[in-house]
């Protein structure tokens, strides 16, 4: 009785075929099947012969071809269709095991941060120690020429940091590093506190990103305050190169300690003995050595601190920058073109008819003015520079919003982005304009202060602004968001640079000359830079506008690299022309500088309601 041939199945769903009789193989062949199977070669050893008549009828079957039959055979399917499927593996384990705290992810901003630079060499320890030295000797006595003489051997370890690491200088590099240092100049010749706040701000930035060389607008945004990134990793890369040159260079080290601390003892001795010797060369060195004593020295160990933390900041940064320009915003979904351009049109109109009014009231004068509202021409300028101000702004906000959802499918969608947003940037030019124009008729009614120079200056960057905005819709906008920080940092330091108390001062004592008032209230509180202008002033409105200034002067000890230009021009000239009308006499002058019984109406168009709030 003849079987069917079968097939044995196999976990690896490998069917193997019977012998030639087509008899199933008995259950010791199947033993010999498996033996044969774990006998296989693996991947690292040859394979084993196997014997090449599979056709061959097995020894242990009999003379009929029939297989003995056992209760062990091995299971058989009839066709391939039916086999199993193969066994479904399981999920691998947690990496860190199921009572592990979880693998921590890397950050979204890990792929913007290069590897780590080397150890620090020692030109860059060299020159942050240098910082931080001149930072705990110069900075406790106020701001002058110290800030400039602190950030050179920064920047120099910067330089040399980069340098190491194979960066180079490229022109938008040493502008930024250029313009942080001429910012830096401001506090050393300007005496006013508010104009070297905002120059030390802008240094800062600048010089942030003269490390980092953003160039997009979230790269030159984030870049500019970057360097904050810097400080813990700024810290242990110092660190590891203070350890790696003190491991290999011990005896190097003690030598150079041994050298200071010879030269500073003959410098002491020698020094004594000079200062001791005459009185002369004992005030030169009186101020140029700084004055350090022990009380002041928590005081000056934090800002040794600062000035050693800030410069390995700077140094890593140019080492190895975050490359703060790979992160991205993603552009918005372009509008159809009469659904974007039908605001915008509606805008320039509106922004079209306020300017044609602002024309008809320059070309029919004033008095217009004062027939149809009742306000003269200051009140008239004072109404509305607070609105132009705010109509720039929101035009600026309206000009992002409409770039980033602007039709850019082909060219002629590109000239009516052109086109529109073009028209509007004219158009805010001329507010920008008439918003100055408003300033100026309100200063010449009542006089410049420093809250008004402030936000007039303000506005004429604004205007800068839109000008570049025109100039990159015809040039392309590649350098946009540099070209704006630098006319930003640009802005600051003519600010600083041209004392904008001495041309509160100036302008004031003009109106003075020409109208016979003046607040001399306000003006006595002006820094030494007003000085030079005031002192044009007559008796006894000179002495009451600066015996303020000569009292702040005298009782200030401050050294010379704590002391600005601005200062010690002041103090050159009080000191020859000192203060010579006493307090009495200046509480009986007005605030427009007249005394009491001399007034006759209103003085120049002097006249103040001291019951209302001026928030000019």
């Amino acid at each position: 009785m003849s079987e069917e041939p079968s097939e044995l199945s196999d976990p690896s769903g490998v069917s193997e075929p019977s012998g030639a009789s087509g008899v199933s193989k008995p259950s010791g062949a199947a033993d010999t099947a498996g033996a044969s199977k774990a006998a296989e070669p693996s991947a690292d050893r040859p394979p084993t012969p196997q014997p090449p008549s599979p056709d061959a009828a097995s020894p242990a079957t009999g003379a009929s071809g029939a297989a003995p039959q056992t209760a062990t055979a091995a299971p058989v399917a009839s066709s391939p269709r039916l086999q199993a499927p193969p066994p479904r593996q399981a999920p691998p384990p947690h990496p860190g095991g199921p009572w592990q705290p979880p693998v921590k992810r890397p950050s979204a901003t890990a792929k913007l941060r290069p590897a780590t630079p080397p150890p620090a060499p020692p030109a860059v320890l060299a020159a942050v120690l240098a910082t931080a030295v001149l930072s705990a000797l110069l900075l406790g006595d106020g701001l002058g020429v110290n800030l400039l003489i602190v950030a050179v051997p920064a920047a120099l370890a910067a330089a040399f940091a980069a340098r190491e690491a194979g960066r180079q200088l490229r022109p938008w590099t040493a502008t930024w590093a250029v313009g942080g240092l001429a910012l830096l100049a401001v506090p050393a010749l300007r005496d006013a506190g508010w104009p070297t706040f905002l120059a030390v701000v802008s240094a800062f930035a600048l010089g942030s990103l003269a490390l980092h060389g953003s160039r997009s607008w979230l790269g030159v945004l984030i870049g500019s305050v970057g360097l904050l990134d810097s400080i813990g990793p700024g810290v242990r890369w110092g660190w590891r190169g203070v350890r790696e040159r003190a491991d290999g260079s011990r005896g190097r080290w003690a030598t150079g300690i041994r050298t200071t601390a010879v030269a500073l003892a003959l410098l002491v001795v020698f020094g004594t003995l000079f200062a001791s010797a005459d009185a002369a060369f004992a005030d030169l060195l009186g101020r140029l050595i700084p004055d350090v004593s022990i009380v002041d020295g928590p005081w000056r160990t934090f800002l040794f601190l600062v000035g050693l933390v800030g410069a390995l900041a700077a140094a890593r940064t140019a080492a190895a920058p975050v490359r703060w320009d790979g992160l991205t915003v993603t552009p918005g979904k372009p509008r159809a073109r009469m659904e974007w351009a039908l605001p915008l049109i509606v805008l320039n109109l509106l922004f079209a008819a306020f300017i044609t009014l602002q024309l008809v009231v320059l070309l029919g004068g004033y008095e217009k003015v004062r027939e149809a509202t009742g306000l003269d021409h200051a009140q008239y300028a004072r109404q509305g520079f607070w609105q132009l101000l705010w109509a720039t702004l929101l035009t600026l906000l309206v000009i992002a919003l409409a770039l980033r959802w602007a039709p850019r499918g082909s060219a002629r969608d590109r000239t009516l982005v052109r086109a529109v947003l073009g028209t509007l940037c004219v158009l805010t030019l001329v507010v920008v304009a008439s918003a100055l124009r408003r300033m100026d008729l309100y200063v010449d009614e009542y006089g410049l202060t420093r809250l008004r120079i402030s936000v007039a200056a303000m506005e004429l960057w604004l205007g800068t602004v839109f000008v570049l905005i025109l100039a990159a819709g015809v040039f392309g906008a590649r350098f946009l968001p540099r070209a704006i920080a630098v006319s930003a940092g640009a802005a600051v330091l003519a600010f600083g640079l041209i004392s904008p108390d001495a041309v509160v001062a100036e302008q004031n004592v003009r109106r003075f000359e020409d109208r016979g008032s003046i607040d001399l209230a306000y003006l006595r509180d002006l820094s030494a830079d007003a000085v030079p202008a005031l002192d044009r002033l007559p008796e006894p409105q000179r002495s009451c506008a600066l015996r303020t200034v000569q009292g702040e002067l005298r009782g200030s000890d401050s050294p010379w690299y704590a002391t600005s230009w601005g200062e010690a021009r002041a103090a050159e000239i009080l000191r020859e022309r000192p203060v010579s009308v006493d307090r009495g006499t200046c509480y009986g002058l007005g605030t427009d500088g007249v005394r009491e019984g001399e007034r006759e109406g209103e003085q120049g168009g002097y006249e103040r309601d001291r019951d209302e709030y001026d928030p000019y």
